[in-house]
């Protein structure tokens, strides 16, 4: 864990950008650099069921260029010390990540817990806990 980069799926949001402080301040306790992963999940609709007035493939393309939009931002306020890396992926958020971790050698994945509870815990898939019990590196999730 202490010599290899740091894991920072990101989904843009309040809870997030807080996951993404602590990821900065292990990579700069470690001397590591961070990895921010965003995942775009597929558009909905198909070849056969259109409900989209574009193609899905327009959709992909669209949703990866605002994507990029929000990451230069997030990387424009970050601390220029710390060696970051941006990655844009496409699918299922747990499997994208997981199989992210895999490919980098991940040394620990910092990411953001939504904190459902209740019914609205068992209607949201929680990624978090799909990356806690599959990762091979440890795992620190943030509320």
């Amino acid at each position: 864990m202490r010599t290899r980069q740091i894991l920072c799926p990101t989904d843009f949001s309040e809870t997030a950008s807080h996951a993404l402080g602590y990821a900065m301040e292990m990579a700069r306790h470690y001397q590591v650099g961070i990895r921010l992963l965003h995942v775009i999940d597929k558009p909905f609709g198909d070849k056969h069921t259109r409900v989209l007035s574009v193609t899905s493939e327009e959709l992909a393309t669209r949703l990866e260029g605002e994507a990029a939009e929000k990451m230069q931002k997030l990387i424009d306020d970050l601390d220029t010390e710390v060696k970051i890396e941006v990655l844009i992926r496409h699918g299922h958020a747990a499997k994208q990540i997981l199989d992210g971790a895999k490919e980098m050698n991940a040394g620990m994945i910092v990411m953001a817990s939504h904190g459902y509870t209740g019914l609205s815990h068992f209607l949201h898939p929680n990624v978090a806990e799909a990356i806690a019990s599959g990762a091979e590196c440890p795992v620190l999730v943030v509320k």
